[in-house]
């Protein structure tokens, strides 16, 4: 129903971004695909940009768009957000890498610790590393390999269970469980109960398309972990920003270990994973441990300067607990605004999320576990990203919004406006 219609609007793309072009095809000379971030793959090929302030992104072609993507949750800030920067170019002015310990480190663990409610923390370059850590911290306070993850999860590179386990994921012992079913992940924890080092789980399904968890399905996962003597790993490198101490939280679940990452880092590369003095303290080589079986944990850039500097300045004046808090809500209420939109058109598209965050579906009705998204018209979701392009407005070719805090209500009621006016050039193929 919908080739043609796709192909005009993969072939008005390429007509309107010929530097885009040249640089994706002179970058495939030198990088596999052109890029070394795979999200970001797409036909006929992907945007290049050269400029970004606020709320708004340039593209090698000079077309502006109103940027509703926010780098997969990691530019909440906007771009070029001038606190962060400013406090970032002072701390290099000084020096951009000591080889020992810089004070921010030890502000940015106090904040954390203070904001999310953790006894320590540990500082890592990404969300990957930061779940590949709680990983090896659960195994190492445990002493089982097995881990417990979800179809549809999605905590890093290498530990990627879209539809199952991919054969490159790190050689951990996986067993799968289904997302949002709380009687068959019961069952599945309690079967591996004497082989389980750790339940790890999204609160929202991020990668998988914005399926947050009900409640139920998360005060079950943590009672039959806690029943097990698993650790809960709660991946929150996307959702920490919900409320003002993360999704979990406000699901009313306690991790054991909670991971993070994307915009604490306020544009740099950053990732943390923290939880009870008990399970992190096993990576207190100090003098002054007592402790015998501790785990090495080494990185040279852990601790670089402009993480953590500009993590300071991210958690202790950009957002803050009550910004969290707001924002969470005026996300909750863009969401609801955008389901109306397309409640009335005859696309079948729905749309999922939490707070802040959502994505929009080629089905009907919501996604509320990952085989409704799977289930999807993956046409239906590339065509509203071209046609928003078009428009000016940047999202994820997989559907995928994000409301970060430069975004004015102008900027949304632009994203509902020409939402609407695609859909109404849409609508006449449902007719």
């Amino acid at each position: 129903m919908l080739g043609s219609a796709l192909q005009r609007a993969r072939q008005d793309f390429a007509d309107r971004n010929p530097n885009s072009r040249r640089h994706y095809d002179d970058a495939r000379r030198f990088l596999p695909g052109g890029h070394t971030r795979t999200v970001l793959t797409h036909a006929p090929f992907p945007l290049t940009f050269v400029a970004g302030r606020g709320a708004t992104l340039t593209d090698a072609d000079g077309h502006e768009y109103i940027d509703f993507l926010g780098d997969y949750t990691a530019g909440l800030l906007g771009h070029s957000e001038r606190r962060v920067i400013d406090a970032v170019t002072a701390a290099l002015g000084n020096n951009a890498s000591v080889g020992g310990i810089h004070p921010a480190e030890a502000r940015l663990a106090r904040l954390m610790c203070e904001r999310f409610d953790l006894d320590r923390v540990r500082f890592t370059n990404s969300g990957t590393e930061a779940n590949l850590m709680a990983i090896t911290t659960a195994i190492a306070a445990t002493g089982r390999n097995r881990i417990i993850a979800f179809v549809g999860g999605y905590h890093g590179g290498v530990l990627y269970f879209a539809s199952g386990a991919a054969p490159w994921n790190a050689p951990y012992d996986f067993v799968l469980a289904p997302y949002n079913d709380p009687t068959r992940s019961e069952a599945v924890i309690d079967a591996n109960a004497s082989t389980m080092a750790a339940v790890i789980m999204e609160p929202m399904l991020g990668s998988g398309g914005c399926v947050p968890a009900s409640p139920d399905f998360a005060r079950s996962v943590a009672k039959a972990a806690k029943k097990a003597g698993a650790v809960l790993i709660a991946d929150e490198v996307m959702t920490s920003r919900h409320g003002t101490r993360g999704m979990m939280d406000l699901l009313g679940v306690r991790a054991d270990i909670t991971t993070f990452g994307k915009y604490i880092g306020g544009g740099f590369s950053f990732g943390a994973f923290g939880g009870s003095a008990e399970l992190l303290d096993v990576f207190d080589t100090s003098p002054e441990s007592a402790r015998t079986n501790v785990v090495s944990h080494a990185g040279t850039f852990n601790n670089n300067i402009a993480s953590m500097t500009a993590g300071c300045t991210v958690l202790g004046e950009v957002f803050t607990a009550d910004v969290a808090s707001s924002h969470t809500a005026r996300g909750d209420e863009f969401r609801s605004q955008v389901a109306e939109v397309l409640a009335r058109h005859r696309a079948p598209l729905s749309v999922s999320g939490f707070g802040s965050m959502m994505s929009l579906h080629g089905i009907r009705p919501t996604p509320t576990v990952p085989g409704d998204v799977a289930g999807r018209d993956n046409e239906l979701n590339e065509i509203v990203y071209l046609g928003l392009l078009q428009r000016g407005v940047y999202t994820a070719a997989r559907g995928m919004v994000n409301l970060g805090l430069a975004h004015t209500d102008d900027h949304m009621v632009a994203l509902l406006d020409r939402l609407d006016d695609l859909l109404d050039e849409l609508d006449p193929h449902w007719s």
